[in-house]
This record gives structure tokens, C-alpha cells and sequence, in this order.
């Protein structure tokens, strides 16, 4: 079976009851994560968490189907998680379906990855699977949720407030929704005692790891800015900037780099393209030049491997927590110098 983004609400219940495999893909890498915990969320056992990297299944195709048919250690319910970058867990996914023992529920979140691609055909049309793909969505989008999830938590936040929170998130929901966790701390809040939040509140919690600390480094490493990476990368360790939320504030700006390339059409005339779009209110406005500059850089298959190079150096940083900064600022300058080479070109 296949969602779109928009009736995916609507589908999912029906779908955590009967399918078993769960393909999530599109340029919104929160959007696919957000997916997968809500079918989480619904399954009537979730049990034990398996997670795999989609590069080990790659090397080894058959390791999803033996865990998907395994036993928990303790004998309970358990679920596979499924971190993939484009079509890594094809094959694995296609020893998964012929077997005929039927598996633990199986979630993939595949940045990438699209619902053509390879791995979605193989499951786009059985009844035992999801396929769904999902867009970034625009800033009113990304703001309404937070209204509706602050109402949730007993925030009572209006409008310019809430948007703050989604500009400041970069339109990740991840992000957005662990400001709102500390809000309602901060505030005392909970749905049966709703506080009312002023911009204050917001100052006093506001995370340092924001988009207004990230932004200016996320543009020199794709904008190829040599001359300023090493001040940057100076000012990150001195203010502490939290290295986790630079990389995911570097895979949204990827993300918006793949979105926006997809919809330019050859030959569009750039800037006109970028104006567009901020009418639209798909983008910000005071962030036409830097994206002008970093679409010169990444196009096609350039920014097929950066989305690449990013998921393996998150699963790198995730698997070794201690070196994460390490390995972060070793693969910034090497993408600034990709960015370099892609503008000499």
C-alpha cells in the first residue's frame, strides 16, 4: 500500500494493524521519523527495538530477514528500526518478503530515498507494506503543529511565538517539540494547569544549539567559504554549540537543497525560481542568497553524496558519541573543500 503525506494521518492505523514492512522516504528526513514513531506508537506490542544501519544490511542482506524471524532474548514482542540512506536495505529487504514466516513489524527511514526508488517498488504494492514519501514541509505548516502540540502540553502560544519556535527549529519537529518540552518544564505547564507563554519565557529556554548559532557555519561549509571555516569552527567549540544539532541542522539544509533542486527546472532563471518560493512562504526570505549560493554547488549527483557523506558521519557520531566532535569538524572540511571544487566547476 502507498500514502502520500497527506493521507498518511488516515492511513496509519490501518496500516500499523496489518502491514509488517514500513518504507519512509522523501527529503524530510523528520517528516519520515516522525512517521515511523507514530506506526510505533500504534502497533498493539511494540516490544524490544532493533536498530540497523542500512550500510550493514547492505553488506550482509540477509540479516534483516534471520532478526525479523528471531526471537526476543526474553521471548516479547520486539520491532526493527531501519536507518537507511537511498537504497541501501534493497536486497535486504527482498529476502525479508520471500520468506514465508511471517516477521516482527519492520520500519525503514530512508533519506534519499524516494517512493520510486527500487526498494518502494518492491513494496509500493503489497498489502503487507507501506511506501510513504514526505516533502519539508513550509514554515505556516511546521507552525501550526506547534500550536497544536504546545495546546497539547498546556502551552497557551500565540502565533508569533510559535513561529519563532518553527524558524528557530529549522521546520524539524524533533527540535521544535524538545523546545516545547522545556517550555512546559520552564512554565509548569500540563494540559490540566495551561500556562500562557511570552516571548520571556522563550528567551530563557531558548536553545543556544538554534538555527541563529548554526547558520552562519552550515553556510560556510556549503557555500565552499574556506577564509571563514576555521573562525567558525573556533567559534563552535568556544560557545559550545552542540554537535549533534549542527549535523541535523546541516541534513535539513540538504534536505531543502534536494526539495528546491527537484522543482527547478533546467534552465529556470535562479533567482527568479528562489523569489518564488519565498512568496510561497516555502522559504525564508533572507535566505534566497545563501541558498542561490549553495544550489550553484550541489546539484545531481554532488548532492546525491553529500546527503550520503552526512547520514554515514551521523551514524559514525551516534555510534561513538565521545569523538562526535571530532568527526564532525574532520567532515565539515572536507565538504568545504567539495563545496570549493563544485564552485571552480
Amino acid at each position: 500500500m502507498k500514502a502520500t503525506q497527506k493521507d498518511f494521518a488516515g492511513l496509519a492505523a490501518r496500516a500499523a494493524a496489518t502491514a509488517k514492512v514500513f518504507f519512509f522516504c522523501g527529503p524530510d528526513e523528520a517528516g519520515a521519523s516522525d512517521a515511523a514513531m507514530r506506526i510505533v506508537s500504534l502497533l498493539e506490542d511494540p516490544g524490544e527495538r532493533i536498530e540497523f544501519a542500512g550500510a550493514d544490511l547492505r553488506k550482509d542482506p540477509v540479516r534483516l530477514s534471520d532478526e525479523a524471524r528471531s526471537t526476543s532474548l526474553f521471548g516479547g514482542a520486539r520491532h526493527i528500526w531501519v536507518r537507511a540512506s537511498g537504497d541501501d536495505a534493497h536486497d535486504a529487504v527482498a529476502n525479508l518478503i520471500a520468506g514465508d514466516v511471517e516477521p516482527c513489524p519492520v520500519l525503514i527511514v530512508a533519506t534519499g530515498a524516494t517512493d520510486k526508488s527500487r526498494t518502494a517498488k518492491l513494496l509500493a504494492a503489497r498489502d503487507d507494506a507501506l511506501v510513504a514519501m514526505f516533502h519539508p514541509p513550509d514554515l505556516g505548516a511546521i507552525t501550526a503543529v506547534v500550536r497544536a502540540e504546545a495546546g497539547a502540553a498546556g502551552l497557551r502560544l500565540g502565533s508569533e511565538l510559535a513561529e519563532r519556535i518553527a524558524r528557530g527549529s529549522g521546520v524539524d519537529t524533533r527540535v521544535a517539540r524538545s523546545e516545547l518540552a522545556k517550555l512546559a518544564l520552564y512554565c509548569d505547564a500540563a494540559p490540566e494547569s495551561p500556562r500562557t507563554v511570552t516571548a520571556d519565557d522563550l528567551d530563557a529556554i531558548a536553545a543556544h544549539a538554534s538555527d541563529d548559532d548554526f547558520g552562519p557555519l552550515v553556510d560556510a561549509v556549503l557555500g565552499g567559504r574556506r577564509a571563514v571555516l576555521t573562525a567558525e569552527l573556533a567559534r563552535m567549540r568556544a560557545t559550545q554549540i552542540n554537535p549533534v544539532g549542527l549535523l541535523l541542522a546541516l541534513e535539513r539544509r540538504t534536505a531543502q537543497l534536494s526539495a528546491l533542486a527537484a522543482r527547478l527546472a533546467p534552465g529556470d532563471n535562479l533567482a527568479r525560481f528562489l523569489d518564488n518560493e519565498a512568496n510561497a512562504r516555502r522559504i525564508f526570505w533572507r535566505d534566497k542568497a545563501v541558498l542561490a549560493e549553495q544550489l550553484r554547488n550541489w546539484r545531481g549527483a554532488r548532492l546525491e553524496r553529500l546527503a550520503q557523506r552526512l547520514m554515514a558521519l551521523h551514524q559514525a557520531m551516534l555510534r561513538n558519541s565521545v569523538d562526535s566532535e571530532l568527526f564532525l569538524t574532520q567532515e565539515l572540511a572536507i565538504i568545504t573543500r567539495m563545496a570549493c571544487s563544485n564552485s571552480a566547476r
